[in-house]
């Protein structure tokens, strides 16, 4: 009862914000502006904790591609959660590329890489197009996260479940585009904490009827058993590290909403950062550093004094990959801005830890295997 109260609570918020953008047409440029205003400031609530966000009606352009969508009242778009459709095309190029020889199209998209490559495709585009359909005639959507602290995503975009109503009930069209064989279950930031039976369901569904990628012969990716390998390696080091964070106060996810505050209060004491790798700076005649990725131009360093902990410590061939790094919380004074600002040192090469590497490698830790329904639930990632 207590969570039924507290979601009316917030989708009454949802409902406000998308009256006052709504009434702001056909009015005064008076109430306009009192009206934008009104709604940025109650947006500011939507950066609280919390699983609903609430209730927002959708521009004509709402349709960005199958897995992106916006929504009236917020300035970027949505980053839907657990699902990963292919491309759209951008580029004239591309497509008569793909349409000339869509094998040789996509070998030339991955090239060297050993993971597999992201490239336009006309299953993009179908999948836009039934995205297109699936909100046909809805002036409402409710969004709803997946986890209360994981708020926005590292390009600013909020991370949502998208709910449609249709005949009296609340539909969640992440897990539908699954069941329509639009996009596979895309684990590879983690396990769904709240619908993960629903999607294994779904894509189950879609394999079995053979719709949109599964199909044989579509012009899609190939290679979805390898990336579901490769995603579940990182879902499953996710879940391990969850279950350990929700018993020890020094285990931090870097993307939570209150993860450098938890680190300032650790300042001088060891603590463990679940991230993945972004930028490495390589010291020639200073320490070197892993920029820990949390927010674009706001990343964490993981900073090495000695030069051989850093390269025996492997964290070089983890860029883009999850890691879950070891380290005393320091503060230094930015010499450029004299901000004070908070990093980690690491002393030991088993002080990093990573997930599974694509294809080829093996390891550093073998994470808990997951089961084949539902990831075993704990304190903080329990539905």
């Amino acid at each position: 009862m207590r969570r039924v109260v507290k979601n009316l609570a917030l989708a009454s918020i949802g409902v406000l914000l998308s009256s006052a953008v709504l009434g702001a047409c056909g009015s005064s440029s008076q109430t306009r502006r009192y009206n934008r205003k009104q709604v940025q400031s109650s947006l500011s609530r939507l950066e609280a904790p919390g699983l609903v966000i609430g209730e927002f009606s959708l521009p004509a352009n709402a349709i960005v591609d199958g897995d992106t969508i916006k929504v009236r009242g917020l300035e970027t778009s949505l980053r839907l959660l657990a699902i990963d459709t292919e491309e759209t095309y951008k580029r004239d190029a591309d497509r008569r590329a793909s349409d000339s020889d869509f094998d040789t199209y996509l070998k030339n998209k991955k090239g060297d890489s050993v993971r597999p490559a992201k490239a336009a495709t006309p299953l993009g585009e179908e999948a836009k197009k039934w995205a297109k359909n699936f909100f046909a005639g809805t002036t409402t959507v409710r969004l709803e996260r997946d986890h209360p602290k994981e708020i926005r995503g590292r390009y600013g975009r909020y991370l949502a479940y998208v709910f449609v109503q249709k005949n009296g009930a609340w539909v969640n069209y992440n897990v539908e585009a699954v069941r329509a064989g639009m996009t596979p279950y895309f684990s590879k930031y983690g396990y769904s904490r709240r619908f993960h039976p629903d999607f294994v369901q779904a894509e189950k569904e879609a394999k079995e009827k053979q719709l949109g990628i599964w199909k044989p012969g579509c012009q899609c990716y190939p290679d979805y058993a390898i990336r579901r390998t490769w995603w579940d390696a990182r879902a499953d080091f996710i879940l391990d590290f969850e279950r350990k964070a929700a018993e020890r106060d020094d285990y931090i996810v870097l993307t939570n909403w209150d993860a450098l505050r938890r680190i300032e209060e650790k300042l001088g004491e060891e603590v463990t950062i679940l991230a993945t790798v972004g930028d490495i700076r390589r010291g020639d005649s200073g320490p070197s550093q892993a920029r820990l990725s949390r927010r674009l131009f706001k990343d964490f360093p993981a900073v090495f004094f000695d030069s051989d902990v850093f390269a025996s410590s492997g964290i070089t061939r983890y860029k883009g990959e999850f890691v879950a790094v070891t380290g005393v919380v320091n503060k230094y004074k930015n010499k450029y801005n004299n901000k004070q600002v908070l990093q980690i040192l690491v002393s030991l090469p088993s002080q990093v830890k990573g997930s599974r590497l694509p294809l080829t490698e093996t390891p550093l830790e073998p994470p808990a295997p997951a089961t084949d329904a539902e990831p075993a639930a704990s304190a903080s990632n329990a539905p």
